[in-house]
């Protein structure tokens, strides 16, 4: 099984109106917060042990899951050994570890180090959804070799984008995917070397630094990704996400 490292330190100071009570990975679309939806789709795919890197309000995030215990320790959830529905929440395991309230990413991610049992890792942030196979993701992490690989999205437009025809629309779409260029889509897959390039200070950042100098020894891949992709840093996106649900047939959503 391999170990999903999920990311839910951040303040999300841009989407005040939801942080000022709780962590950004704790806002909610559809009923739920984004993190379970980003945890059932790792689930869909197999990947049931997670280990998430608590800082801002990690609290909210242990109450959700377990009911107000044991908030001032790290713990561990075990799966259900009766359940046999491979993506149901009861076949999670779930270990909560404090990384601090100030600490950067890659301090976050290095304070997990002890608590990996896999030899290749997944690694993603509590703030974004995305319809990607991480089955062929791994693969192709697995293919090449190297420390690391990033999904690189197409991304989304900031604005609307309308096709027009003389003085007539034609087309509107709210926000469309950019056909050029690609971003770190926030999808990652690394073996344990990764943590040779990341120390446990507050201020070791990921992207900034570790991340690039894994690029710059040639150790990092991309998998593109076509599909949709979407972060949620601010309320118009939270709204739009929310949308997508309503709609019946948002396209993350791979589970039953």
């Amino acid at each position: 099984m391999t170990d999903v490292i999920i990311l839910c330190g951040g303040k999300g100071t841009r989407l005040s109106e939801e942080t000022a009570t709780k962590p950004k990975p704790m806002v909610v679309i559809g009923g739920k917060p984004i993190l379970w939806h980003i945890m059932k789709q790792y689930s869909y795919y197999g990947c049931h042990r997670f280990i998430l890197a608590l800082g801002y309000k990690g609290e909210y995030i242990k109450n959700y899951f377990q009911n107000y215990q044991v908030l001032s320790t790290d713990l561990t959830l075990e799966p259900d050994p009766e359940k046999h529905d491979n993506h149901d929440e009861s076949h999670w395991e779930i270990m909560f570890v404090d990384t601090g309230q100030n600490t950067l990413k890659g301090g976050r991610i290095k304070r997990l180090e002890k608590y990996i049992k896999s030899d290749v890792i997944h690694l993603t942030y509590g703030d974004g959804l995305c319809s990607i196979d991480i089955k062929d993701l791994e693969r192709f992490h697995l293919q090449h070799g190297k420390v690391g690989t990033v999904t690189g999205v197409h991304p989304p437009s900031r604005f609307g984008e309308m096709a027009v025809e003389g003085d007539t629309v034609i087309h509107f779409e709210e926000k469309p995917q950019l056909s050029t260029g690609v971003i770190n889509g926030g999808f990652f897959v690394f073996d344990m070397r990764l943590f040779d390039y990341l120390s446990t200070d507050e201020d070791c950042d990921f992207e900034f630094g570790p991340l690039q100098k894994v690029a710059y020894a040639g150790e990092l891949k991309v998998h593109k990704h076509d599909g949709f992709w979407q972060c949620m840093d601010t309320l118009r996106e939270r709204e739009y996400l929310e949308k997508l649900w309503n709609s019946g047939n948002p396209p993350w959503k791979m589970w039953d």
